[in-house]
């Protein structure tokens, strides 16, 4: 008879692979919120009301296709298993549809938006990005699916899935706090080298850049397909598509989940507006600044995520998923505010948020950030994980990618949410297309040598910068038109994550999965395992 103490799990190396494979995943991942956060609005100048709209449309559909992708993994029967296939031929595909997005041509807005040339860029970059949401998804939902499936110990996932988050964010780190800077510098090198305009350098560093970083994503995304295995067999029942669309909303835990999820969506806008507000804000396109900012504020971000994902494990001895999970929501309300009050601060002051005495608070306040939302996002990825293994003990099915797919979904909702609000804010403040391009012109032009931060002042409307084309006044920059931009973006970065860390914890706050009724759910499970292994030996 098997010991029923005997719980199949992961090697080292699988644990590694896996952890190396989600480290290249979220840098393509990464590489693609700089392409929608930045080089769509700011490189390629297509507004920002007409890039959200698309976007916003195309993630919110393919949102809804995530279940279905999870129904066609769950479904899968293979002598791979039924993840492990796709993560063995999905990282090349997303890492040549990553290229075509930065091929795109550039936008014109000296010409109407429904001149043919604007029409054909936007529908190349936006269907670029469509195509490459879908092919993404493909890797996506299996790769955090064979998590809940490389082990049955529950100890031994838990430690998984939290070094698996601090292999994410690291791989979300490089690509975050690297590839602006590097960007920008290759750019300014391509401007001297080839004589071209700060423009053209600058798309054509992106481009080569994007290369680089996706060829090691890439590479690095393929270890998981290679040498991960799966530990637990797919369950014999198949649910049909609209079954599993019935069984996410019944299953109680993982309903409270997705509304959580949902419901914190504008927490996504830090990420959205990082490197725009680094860009402009805070280094003014200088490449050496953009890396010594990206990595004090940026870097104190990941930091506290990478520790506090780290700690999940132990805290979770001490204290029940519910209460981590609610608290690390609570919590982050206190930073985020202080993050709104330091900017306020900083504009009756001489150097703004760059001044030391402003600086070291707000690194020191975005740390805290991240210590919260490693904690969040740790614990959102074990608590699914658990309403799987709820699901196979209620209904003898197990849905791991139908699940995770809603992790998935939760994260493309939030984005377009978060997409949604920034496009509404970037109309309201005009912060979009020609004056992107005058604020670019204005950086660009060593005659002026004019730090915007240092010139916005709330009321004022007297022009400071015009921008001639042609040998006319194409356009013009007042300091109340630049206060309107930075403010806009603090906002969004600092008091619209606070209410929405408030909202999160409605739906967890009766979480229905206690820790009691879990052990009875797993020791269950583990009885059927057993049960399961002793046929298949007495068959042979």
């Amino acid at each position: 008879m098997a010991n029923p103490l005997q719980l199949k799990t992961y090697t080292p190396r699988e644990r590694n692979m896996y952890m190396t494979g989600l480290f290249g995943q979220n840098i393509l991942f990464n590489i693609m919120t700089v392409f929608t956060s930045y080089y769509m609005q700011s490189v390629l100048l297509i507004p920002m009301g007409l890039v959200g709209t698309v976007l916003v449309i195309a993630q919110i559909w393919d949102a809804i296709n995530d279940p279905i992708m999870g129904t066609i993994v769950d479904r899968t029967r293979s002598r791979w298993g039924k993840c492990r296939p796709y993560l063995l031929f999905a990282p090349v595909v997303t890492g040549v549809v990553t290229m075509l997005c930065f091929l795109s041509p550039t936008f014109n807005p000296g010409l109407s938006t429904t001149a043919m040339k604007n029409v054909l860029v936007v529908a190349w970059a936006c269907g670029a990005f469509v195509i490459w949401d879908l092919v993404y998804t493909t890797g996506d939902i299996p790769l955090w699916g064979i998590s809940a499936l490389m082990t049955e110990d529950e100890k031994q996932r838990q430690k998984l899935q939290a070094a698996a988050r601090i292999a994410a964010g690291i791989g979300a780190g490089v690509a975050v706090l690297a590839f602006q800077p590097v960007a920008l510098a290759v750019s300014e090198k391509l401007e001297v080298a080839l004589n071209k305009t700060p423009a053209d350098a600058e798309k054509l560093g992106f481009i080569l850049t994007a290369l680089g970083f996706t060829i090691v994503g890439v590479i690095t995304f393929q270890l998981t397909g290679i040498f991960v295995r799966e530990k637990i067999k797919p369950s014999v029942k198949e649910n049909k598509i609209f079954e599993n669309f019935g069984m996410m909303w019944r299953n109680k835990p993982f309903r409270q989940l997705l509304l959580s999820g949902v419901l914190s969506a504008p927490r996504g806008l830090t990420m959205l507006l990082a490197l725009t507000l680094v860009t402009f804000y805070f280094s003014n396109k200088d490449p050496g600044k953009a890396m010594l900012y990206i990595a004090l504020i940026g870097g104190g971000l990941f930091l506290g995520m990478f520790g506090a994902s780290a700690m999940v494990p132990k805290l979770l001895d001490r204290f029940t998923k519910k209460n981590l999970y609610n608290a690390s929501n609570l919590l982050e309300i206190a930073p985020n505010l202080f993050v709104f009050v330091l900017y306020l601060i900083s504009t009756k002051v001489s150097g703004g948020l760059t001044t030391p005495a402003l600086l070291i608070p707000a690194i020191l306040m975005f740390t805290l950030k991240g210590v919260c939302m490693g904690i969040f996002n740790t614990l959102q990825t074990a608590m699914i994980a658990d309403a799987v293994d709820y699901e196979d003990y209620t209904s003898h099915v197990r849905p791991d990618a139908v699940f995770f797919s809603g992790q998935t979904f939760m994260v493309k909702i939030g984005t377009g949410i978060s997409n949604i609000i920034y496009a509404v804010l970037c109309g309201f403040v005009g912060f979009s297309d020609k004056n992107i391009e005058i604020l670019n012109a204005l950086i660009a032009d060593e005659s002026v040598k004019q730090v915007p931060r240092e010139v916005m002042e709330k009321g004022n409307t007297e022009p400071f910068y015009e921008m001639i084309k042609n040998g006319e006044v194409y356009g013009s920059l007042n300091p109340d038109q630049v206060y309107g931009f930075f403010t806009m973006m603090f906002f969004c970065v600092s008091i619209l994550p606070a209410v929405a860390n408030l909202l999160a914890v409605i739906p967890t706050w009766k979480y229905a999965l206690t820790p009691e009724k879990y052990k009875e759910v797993l020791a269950e499970l583990q009885r059927r395992r057993r049960e399961a292994d002793e046929l298949a030996i007495e068959a042979e």
